[in-house]
């Protein structure tokens, strides 16, 4: 039993498709960086859940 000789239209699919697969791993790669820079920082992470937050007010400076 041969095999028959691979096809270029398959190659350059290949080449496509490992492009791809390297653009998505890399992606994947910058968001989980980014997640574990803002947890490593250790400052308030606060969800927005439709309720009045104080914390979220600008500071208000004092008047001399």
């Amino acid at each position: 039993m041969t095999f028959r000789p691979e096809h270029d239209l398959h190659k350059r699919r290949f080449s496509r498709n490992l492009g791809v697969g390297l653009t998505l791993a890399a992606f994947v790669a910058l968001v989980f960086a980014l997640t574990v820079v803002k947890v490593k920082r250790g400052e308030p992470m606060q969800g927005y859940d439709h309720t009045f937050q104080p914390a979220m007010l600008p500071k208000q400076e004092a008047k001399p």
